[in-house]
């Protein structure tokens, strides 16, 4: 499988993203400038976190112009997998390739630290693999990551499997001081209706090695490997 990272002005993750792709998993790697516009062969493109072009207007409003997402949603209508983190998941709302929109945290803070997911959707390429009994633990660091969207469209995703992960505790439990921004639903991910456009706050690229005091990163990754086709 063949990986292109698009890199905005901005953008502070694409070489940790890179990193985890090219030397954990061993695939190949194309770093995709905001500029170009063609994803060439890419299996899977990942928009990365950051705060693109400055996370001025709103996060994310002003990447979904630039000349590469225009290929990015072409790519995503020819079935290819696009995965955006943290964001990534911002810039893929504000393109309409998800639906919702990621408002301020509930507390007016920005809040990085280390949160729990409980995997559940079986649609989705990027958690479909993943026991859901299983909880991982994974870095957050984002000042908009309240996941809004309206009860008509909150439906639709629990209808049709197209929540990813929800926050949650230690112990599994979903609610109170283990949303860590507010999110409807205790939704931290989704993806589209055909489970191969997914977009997550957290950063799972940040705890794929033991260096690194986290290696749930690495599970979730690889589902989007056994997914590739």
């Amino acid at each position: 499988m063949k990986v292109g990272i698009v890199v905005f002005p901005g953008s502070n993750c694409d070489m940790d993203t890179r990193l985890a792709f090219e030397e954990v998993l061993g695939l190949s790697v194309k770093m995709l400038w905001h500029k170009e516009t063609s994803t060439g062969d890419c299996d899977l493109v990942v928009l990365p976190g950051g705060f693109s072009y400055g996370d001025y207007l709103r996060s994310g409003a002003i990447a979904r112009f630039a000349p590469i997402m225009e290929a990015v949603v072409a790519h995503a209508n020819r079935g290819g997998m696009v995965l955006g983190i943290c964001n990534g998941f911002q810039i893929l709302t504000e393109s309409g390739l998800l639906p919702g929109a990621l408002l301020r945290n509930t507390s007016r803070l920005f809040v990085s630290k280390d949160i729990y997911l409980k995997p559940c959707s079986r649609l989705a390429s990027l958690s479909a693999s993943l026991d859901p009994k299983k909880l991982l633990k994974i870095p957050i660091a984002h000042g908009e990551g309240r996941y809004h969207i309206d009860d008509r469209g909150l439906k639709s995703l629990q209808d049709q499997d197209r929540i990813m992960f929800r926050y949650c505790d230690s112990q599994g439990l979903e609610g109170g001081t283990a949303n860590p921004n507010g999110s409807l639903d205790d939704i931290a991910g989704i993806c589209s209706n055909n489970g191969r456009v997914m977009g997550l706050m957290p950063h799972p690229e940040r705890a794929v090695h033991p260096l690194l005091g986290l290696g749930d990163g690495l599970a979730i990754l690889h589902g989007l490997e056994q997914q590739a086709v």
